[in-house]
């Protein structure tokens, strides 16, 4: 397998400037966990264009294609446009200067953020981790040779420890509502705090989709994947 650095991790890095690192998702406390299995190994297909971009309405976040939403806690802000807006931005140079596509970027073609939130304003300083959940959607195509959602995690592993995170553990299985996703879960001391990351992914008509969300706490972390579901009332 062959999957290719330069598009790799892009929704770690994409989110990197502005909350210090990664994203996604944790464990919810009535999910069920097992190691990742090859069983659930789908080769991707082409790109459903019409991906729903979906809607976030009194702090619910819906995605009626992906059958799923995402419970935005009180009080927290959106950057979701900002973010998509700096990658059409990058994608726009590249297509100036040809050159600079040649070089390893922390974006791919055809990435889309779907939610970016988080507990405070990314510009905000403050000595607590800014706890944040982040949605992308990436071509599984940009990663030749991706089969599995499994494997997703090789490539985002390197990116992770290239930024100063620890995979805490093997990626594993874990059921959220209706489906199975792959999980993986890494943290990074940041002088005496200690950042958080749980990451979730699966293969979807084409694309890798990617749930990542930070805290400064296990607990932190876990609430939030509570709020994640796939099935009926994501519609």
């Amino acid at each position: 397998m062959d999957l290719r650095r330069s598009s790799v991790g892009w929704a770690v890095l994409a989110f990197a400037p502005l909350s210090l690192c990664l994203i996604a998702p944790a464990q919810t406390r009535s999910s069920t966990t097992s190691p990742a299995s090859p069983q659930h190994a789908k080769k991707p297909a082409a790109p459903d264009s019409a991906l729903d971009s979906g809607t976030v309405s009194n702090g619910v976040y819906r995605n009626k294609t992906l059958d799923f939403y995402c419970k935005i806690p009180e009080g927290w802000v959106l950057r979701t446009d900002e973010l998509n807006a700096r990658e059409d931005s990058k994608q726009e140079k590249k297509e100036v200067n040809p050159t600079a596509a040649q070089q390893p970027v922390a974006s791919s073609a055809g990435a889309k953020v779907l939610l970016a939130a988080f507990s405070r304003p990314p510009e905000a300083r403050a000595e607590d981790v800014n706890a944040s959940i982040l949605i992308a959607a990436e071509r599984a195509g940009s990663y030749p040779g991706l089969e599995e959602a499994a494997q997703y995690f090789g490539p985002l592993t390197e990116v992770a420890r290239a930024q100063g995170f620890t995979l805490d553990e093997n990626p594993y299985d874990i059921a959220i509502g209706t489906k199975t996703l792959v999980r993986g879960d890494f943290h990074k001391d940041v002088g005496s705090r200690v950042m958080r990351q749980s990451t979730l992914a699966m293969l979807w008509h084409g694309y890798a989709i990617s749930i990542t969300v930070i805290g400064g706490t296990d607990d932190e972390v876990e609430d939030l994947v509570d709020g994640l579901s796939f099935g009926p009332n994501g519609k």
